[in-house]
């Protein structure tokens, strides 16, 4: 605390800091001003400022130290500050402001990147890439993931990872041809885009179109009839129907390629389902497209679901013909939560009822849905 020096001045009385007057050390009491006798006064003494506190080269100089300290100012109650007197404001909600996802896209035989968003089935998909890349839709064929070759191991199917590339493979070279149908099975697997082509997927080794397509081909016509806009079943039920020993004519048009490089032909389901199996998963989340109705965000398929829609594939193949990983996973959806087979045999023919599946064939799917389940496959 500062220090007093203590000072009397002759014939002249001052009032002391407090108002009150002083006494010597007489013994008279305080009180009042007092007869014959001067009141002292105290001043503050100066308080000396450390050297170290000036610059450099400046000579320590004092200063007072203040009377009074500066009281803090607390804010009304209720008010929300830095004071702590409230609750902290609450974080904004980032689910609410969160943007469309954002995918990038290359058209195969090369261009620069684009974005695209917004899109919430097939259809629109190839809309925004189109308008991406300044083309019309119908120009896209199919879209492969993380690679700009015609590998049917990578062909976008039902799941988008949100960290993949979409490749978008455009109309190329159209070829017309005819064949000998020598045999009841060609050796194709079709399958579509999900918006009017269907095109090969696979081919049969030493079949009777082996050497004459290619995987990837499109299929326009089969005898001068157009099957654009039909569904992969239709084109393949429509070659099984074509009469053995007859000669037949097909128009396909190839995807335009940058480099003459596609997938082995002839694969194995199972060296097909496996390279599918690491491209769509790159993300913490897919989007699901469908085919009719919009896309949804959600989680990365499990390992059941996984083998499950693999397994069905395969059947699909097996039975029809066809390759389709958007109604594999549709069907392992319907098993989900049915109780016995005839729960599922209705779900799938109220859901998929323009398929006409056989109850053979469904039973078929339920055992292989439920050996995925249980471990078994």
């Amino acid at each position: 605390m500062p220090f007093f020096s203590k000072s009397k001045k002759p014939d002249k009385k001052t009032p002391s800091r407090n108002g009150m007057h002083s006494t010597n050390a007489g013994g008279m009491s305080n009180g009042g001003p007092q007869p014959n006798e001067e009141p002292a006064t105290f001043e503050p003494l100066p308080v000396p400022v450390p050297a170290a506190a000036n610059q450099v080269g400046t000579p320590a100089t004092t200063q007072s130290k203040p009377s009074n300290q500066q009281t803090p100012v607390v804010p009304p109650a209720g008010k929300a500050g830095v004071y702590g007197n409230a609750a902290p404001p609450k974080p904004p909600d980032t689910k609410a402001k969160q943007g469309p996802l954002v995918f990038h896209t290359q058209l195969a035989h090369g261009s620069p990147t684009g974005k695209i968003s917004g899109f919430t089935s097939v259809k629109e998909l190839y809309q925004k890439i189109g308008d991406e890349f300044n083309l019309p839709e119908k120009q896209i064929l199919f879209c492969t993931l993380n690679s700009f070759k015609v590998d049917m191991g990578n062909l976008l199917g039902g799941q988008i990872g949100l960290d993949d590339l979409i490749f978008a493979h455009v109309k190329g070279d159209r070829r017309d041809f005819t064949v000998l149908k020598s045999e009841p099975a060609l050796g194709l697997t079709i399958t579509d885009n999900g918006d009017g082509f269907a095109f090969i997927k696979r081919i049969k080794e030493k079949s009777a179109m082996d050497n004459i397509v290619d995987v990837g081909d499109h299929i326009d016509s089969i005898n001068g009839k157009s099957v654009v806009g039909s569904r992969h079943f239709e084109v393949a039920r429509m070659l099984k129907e074509l009469p053995v020993g007859q000669q037949f004519t097909m128009t396909i048009v190839q995807p335009r390629r940058a480099f003459d490089q596609i997938a082995p032909r002839s694969k194995g389901a199972s060296q097909a389902t496996a390279a599918s199996e690491n491209n769509v998963k790159t993300g913490k989340a897919t989007l699901r497209l469908r085919s009719t109705g919009p896309a949804t965000l959600q989680a990365v398929p499990t390992a059941f679901e996984t083998q499950a829609a693999q397994k069905v594939d395969d059947l699909l193949e097996s039975y029809m013909g066809i390759r389709d990983e958007e109604l594999a996973g549709t069907m392992v959806d319907l098993y989900k939560g049915k109780q016995d087979f005839s729960a599922f045999v209705e779900a799938v023919s109220a859901a998929l009822s323009d398929f006409g599946f056989p109850e053979d064939t469904i039973f078929d799917i339920w055992g292989a849905i439920g050996d995925a389940k249980a471990g078994r496959l």
